[in-house]
């Protein structure tokens, strides 16, 4: 099925890309109430293939699983898996790693990621 933007046309692969990460985000990012440290075991639809079990104390397995929630969990995902206080002081590296739409949906919808208090953590 195509969707059509008022004007009628097709909408970009960026609108589309923008309107799925964007209909995933929590409310806040106090919302993000995943685990700080110890294995998480991420289900199949978000790690679809290759690595699902990540050591939070492992700051590389970390990166990774951050990134791969983001770009594949959904709005229940991201909320149970991701910790707020990981996400902010990972984001300054994690932002280089995830696609463009991805960082700016997140950006946009929560500027504390790039204030200078989130920088220094």
């Amino acid at each position: 099925m195509v969707m059509f933007t008022p004007t009628g046309s097709a909408p970009s692969a960026a609108e589309v890309l923008h309107a799925r990460y964007a209909s995933r985000l929590p409310g806040s990012l106090e919302k993000l109430a995943g685990p700080a440290h110890g294995v998480v075991h991420l289900p199949p639809h978000v790690a679809w293939s290759g690595l699902r079990a990540y050591d939070l104390d492992r700051p590389r397995l970390r990166m990774g699983m951050y990134r791969t929630v983001l770009a594949e969990g959904r709005h229940e995902d991201l909320v149970n898996l991701l910790n707020r206080d990981l996400l902010l002081a990972q984001w300054p590296v994690l932002r280089t790693l995830v696609p463009r739409h991805l960082r700016q949906v997140w950006e946009d919808a929560f500027p504390e990621l790039t204030s200078e208090d989130s920088t220094a953590a």
